[in-house]
């Protein structure tokens, strides 16, 4: 009897050492998922981190740039009062100037004003999915 009968009865004995029971795979599989989920949060914090420098850096040099520009426009209107100073009296090119800037100021502004309207800033798809979600659930739970 040197082979073993393929019909008869299968010999049971102890489990090899690389077989794990299903309660440890699963310990094993919940905490490797914490594990994952902590390098996930961590990676997410450095890229953040990252990409707030370099959005920091960018807001300065955007403000930088806008002071920059800002003075630029003031000389170019004193150039604008002066070169109209030369045809009238003084007082009248300062005056077409400044109502010439604020005009067109008026006009940006409310321009602006008009972009930024509240009901346009809400997310509405996202609210539209998220009472369409909502309902569903419901529809389920019931």
């Amino acid at each position: 009897m040197s082979a073993a009968d393929p019909d008869g009865p299968e010999v049971i004995g102890p489990r090899p050492k690389a077989e794990r029971s299903i309660g440890s795979l699963l310990s094993d599989l919940a905490s490797e998922t914490v594990l994952l989920f902590r390098q996930e949060l961590a990676l997410l914090k450095a890229e953040l981190h990252e990409m707030f420098g370099r959005l920091g850096q960018g807001a300065a040099a955007l403000g930088a740039g806008a002071m920059i520009a800002f003075s630029g426009w003031l000389v170019l209107l004193a150039a604008a009062v002066l070169g109209l100073a030369t045809v009238l009296p003084a007082w009248a090119a300062a005056l077409i100037v400044a109502v010439a800037t604020l005009v067109i100021g008026g006009i940006l502004l409310l321009i602006g004003k008009k972009r930024l309207d509240s009901r346009k800033l809400m997310p509405t798809r996202t609210l539209r999915s998220l009472r369409e979600d909502e309902a569903w659930l419901r529809g389920r739970l019931q």
